[in-house]
């Protein structure tokens, strides 16, 4: 199979995923006020990313893996995230821990291009993001410790917002791979 040829939705600039005007992510309103309101904002905007990177492909696309030994796919970092995401409310939440997810590798190794598995992929993601958001907007002040870790508030957010951000690097690269696309 050979390399496929790179290309962009944009118009306007080579090396971006849409055009600015197309993007959902671009606001032309001010940035938000406040703390929270910023690290929410910007794990919003990576887990955007990372949807538009995944949309439009096969699951056996998102099931294909990078350069082999690896097993990172796209749908492998969904549900990566997924078990991520209950990682984190675990170490936050100081009850007994929920069960993984996945047994095989955090997502990776058992991620296989059958449109269930996409499915279920996508509504883990949603409910455990959903999940932590809640567990950690109880928590009003930043600077508290939680859970046994001890870790603040503003440390998770922090976390998700650098782990979303890594991954949709990673994203970026395995996107190219499947079909040649190319952006921000």
């Amino acid at each position: 199979m050979g390399e496929p040829e790179r290309w962009t939705r944009s118009t306007v600039y080579p090396d971006m995923w849409v055009d600015p005007d197309d993007d959902p992510r671009d606001r032309d309103e001010p940035g938000p006020e406040g703390e929270l309101a910023t690290l929410q904002e910007y794990l919003g905007d990576y887990r955007l990313t990372l949807q538009m990177k995944c949309e439009g492909l096969t699951p056996e696309q998102l099931a294909r893996r990078s350069v082999p030994p690896s097993t990172m796919s796209l749908l492998g970092l969904l549900r990566h995230l997924a078990e991520v995401e209950r990682d984190w409310q675990n170490w936050i939440s100081g009850k007994i821990p929920l069960a993984r997810l996945y047994d095989d590798g955090g997502g990776f190794d058992g991620a296989v291009g059958e449109q269930a598995m996409v499915d279920a992929a996508y509504e883990d993601l949603a409910r455990e993001q959903a999940a932590t958001d809640a567990v950690l907007l109880s928590h009003a002040d930043l600077g508290q410790r939680l859970g046994a870790k001890q870790i603040t508030g503003r440390e998770m957010w922090v976390h998700r917002v650098e782990e979303y951000a890594r991954h949709c690097g990673h994203a970026d690269l395995l996107r190219e791979c499947i079909d040649g696309r190319v952006g921000q």
